[in-house]
């Protein structure tokens, strides 16, 4: 854990700050080593973790599934999820600034889910996808509740080209009064894809409005494909 904790501590965040206000996403490469990729990868039958499994197909929400972890988390992502949430919360807070929304999310990510459990929101949210041919996931925002962090991750455990083909990460970007943008990205295994859960503000002649963002994955032609999801607020359900 110690060595995840120093690579997050020393990642360039003014760097990361700046591309996410540009993007409303940005990567940090090789977080996770091959035996922790594997390793997350392999508790995904480990029925015992998890709370809740969808099955996408279900729900019209593509095909494919995901289960969603109970508490308490597996010691490596409670530790990814308490180290990177600072970082993110002064972005977050900044985005909230300048938009004019009234809310300031604490520095401390243990206070923040005090504020969710207090709201009704107390189940956690990270969960574990798996894709295999033909899998996707439909546009869609992880909002779970009235109180939402505007900022989440995903954690790549497969490798592109090589235990799937396709599966791309897509964003798209609604642009008041003009069409949307779609934007394709292609995290490899153990990297970390920042993006907004929601909206990223974009700066107009008449000062600074939201751009609504919404995620997906593309279909995968061949393979299995398992990404981690880390939200950073509980869920009512």
């Amino acid at each position: 854990m110690k060595n995840i904790v120093h690579k997050i501590k020393n990642t360039d965040w003014q760097d990361i700050t700046e591309t996410m206000h540009q993007n409303g996403y940005a990567l940090i490469p090789d977080l996770l080593s091959e035996d922790e990729c594997e390793a997350l990868k392999a508790s995904y039958d480990h029925s015992v973790l998890y709370r809740k499994t969808v099955v996408m197909a279900r729900h019209r929400f593509g095909l494919g599934e995901y289960k969603y972890f109970t508490y308490p988390l597996p010691e490596i992502i409670q530790t990814i999820r308490t180290t990177i949430y600072p970082y993110l919360a002064s972005i977050a807070n900044s985005w909230f600034n300048v938009l004019h929304i009234d809310t300031q999310f604490p520095l401390d990510h243990q206070e923040f889910l005090h504020q969710c459990h207090a709201n009704g929101q107390q189940k956690a949210t990270v969960l574990i996808l798996k894709y295999g041919k033909s899998g996707f996931n439909t546009l869609h925002q992880d909002l779970y509740g009235e109180m939402y962090f505007p900022i989440q991750i995903v954690l790549m455990l497969s490798e592109p080209e090589k235990d799937f083909t396709g599966g791309e990460f897509v964003l798209t970007q609604q642009i008041p009064r003009s069409q949307s943008k779609a934007i394709v990205l292609k995290p490899k295994k153990g990297d970390v894809l920042i993006f907004t859960t929601q909206f990223k503000p974009e700066k107009g002649t008449k000062g600074y409005y939201r751009v609504n963002m919404k995620h997906g994955v593309s279909e995968i032609r061949e393979g299995n494909r398992y990404a981690l999801g880390v939200i950073f607020h509980d869920a009512i359900s």
